[in-house]
């Protein structure tokens, strides 16, 4: 099978279990991101030449399980982020101690930032799924300007690219292409509420827009730019054609959290 056709065949059928899942909701919906979460650390981690069940890396799985856990639907508090955020920190610097510096306070600081990064972020697409009402609209209006923005930016990159955006991170993308993305974005926003105008207002549909295209395609260069540093051309092979799960989720987790922090989201 030729590397254009399993990334086709992979796409259709991993998109469409997604889609599938994400529509039903529930716990279907909710395991299938912690699940991703976790092959997302997994992979973090072996990027960074740790062993997947040495304690200092079972702490950011720890981590990652916190952030993602359905707390509220167990009639469960959830564990206030601070303090979260200060438990794994206070964690990972102890094992600094205790391995009397075989792993030292750069390990450290990575595992914590990988559980932040990862944990929070599927944390985030767990959340605005579980929104009163409109929670399957909002996650597929999400999900839509992210993946419009790809579209965009790939079709019209290629297209009419000429002026590199960010050469010495990612040659292939273009001022253009980037731009091309964006405004794909924006239509899917307006398409959207225009459609099903009860979910959201046109106002916050065209700062998600934005906002999704911008943070997405960033969110895409963040993971290039280290991939570069640690020398990977994917984050792992789970996705045949496509990579690992941080390359496929690396707009995700930086989108949706960046959305329910602005307050754009209803609660």
């Amino acid at each position: 099978m030729t590397y254009l056709k399993q990334r086709i065949v992979t796409g259709l059928l991993a998109g469409g279990l997604f889609i599938a899942l994400a529509a039903a909701g529930g716990w279907m919906y909710t395991l299938l991101l912690i699940a991703l979460a976790l092959i997302g650390y997994a992979e973090y981690v072996r990027m960074n030449g740790e062993k997947w069940h040495h304690p200092l890396s079972l702490i950011g799985f720890a981590g990652v399980l916190i952030f993602v856990l359905p707390w509220s639907s167990w009639g469960v508090t959830p564990p206030a982020d601070a303090a979260v955020v200060w438990l794994l920190l206070l964690a990972v610097l102890a094992m600094t101690v205790i391995t009397k510096n075989n792993k030292t306070i750069d390990s450290a600081a990575l595992m914590l930032l990988g559980a932040l990064y990862v944990g929070y972020g599927f944390s985030a697409m767990i959340q605005v799924r579980g929104i009163e009402d409109h929670g399957l609209f909002l996650t597929f209006l999400c999900f839509g300007c992210i993946w419009a923005s790809d579209i965009g930016a790939y079709f019209t990159g290629r297209a009419f690219g000429k002026h590199k955006l960010w050469p010495s991170i990612s040659p292939n993308k273009t001022v253009e292409g980037a731009l091309g993305g964006i405004a794909l974005s924006l239509v899917v926003a307006l398409v959207s509420t225009a459609i099903y105008p009860d979910g959201i207002s046109i106002h916050s549909a065209i700062w998600i827009g934005l906002i999704a295209a911008v943070a997405g395609q960033f969110g895409d260069l963040i993971q290039s730019a280290y991939k570069r540093v640690r020398n990977i051309k994917d984050t792992g092979r789970i996705l045949p054609g496509h990579g690992g799960i941080l390359d496929r989720c690396d707009s995700w987790i930086i989108v949706f959290p960046l959305l329910h922090l602005t307050g754009l989201l209803p609660n």
